[in-house]
């Protein structure tokens, strides 16, 4: 049970080695920097350190209380990641495939709705936007 911000791209295969051990399932997310626009070069995260960890920490203790998971692993980066980069990864261990789905779900909501990362797009002529909080984001988080 751990989170994790860091700049360097992780190995999907070395996160999930023993992840669960026991749990009857395992579910995985891996997000990937997209460019819906056809602009994009690369997104930009920043992040406070000491106060984004310990946010996801307790949300993913939250996300074990709730949905009795026997694992769970969040990792971000953060600083520069180029358009096809992988952005993050959520995995949850529990007994049962429903409860693992729905804490990956869970974890995916807040991840994008409240977690205290601030991104800004890199066009590739080197310009640069801060992206805006999305309603679908928030309606999301809400089904919870």
């Amino acid at each position: 049970m751990s989170a994790r911000v860091q700049a360097e791209p992780f190995d999907l295969a070395v996160e999930l080695r023993g992840f669960g051990a026991g749990a009857g399932a395992v579910v995985t997310f891996t997000g990937i920097v997209r460019d819906d626009s056809g602009h994009m070069a690369a997104l930009d995260i920043e992040h406070y350190p000491g106060m984004t960890e310990r946010a996801l920490t307790d949300f993913g203790a939250a996300a074990a209380a709730r949905f009795d998971l026997s694992d769970w692993r969040i990792v971000h980066r953060h600083g520069r990641i180029e358009t096809g980069g992988q952005i993050m990864m959520v995995a949850t261990a529990a007994r049962h495939r429903r409860a693992a789905f729905d804490a990956a779900d869970y974890l995916m909501d807040w991840l994008k709705s409240r977690a205290p990362f601030w991104k800004r797009e890199i066009a590739q002529d080197g310009s640069a936007s801060w992206v805006e909080a999305r309603s679908n984001d928030e309606d999301a988080l809400g089904r919870w």
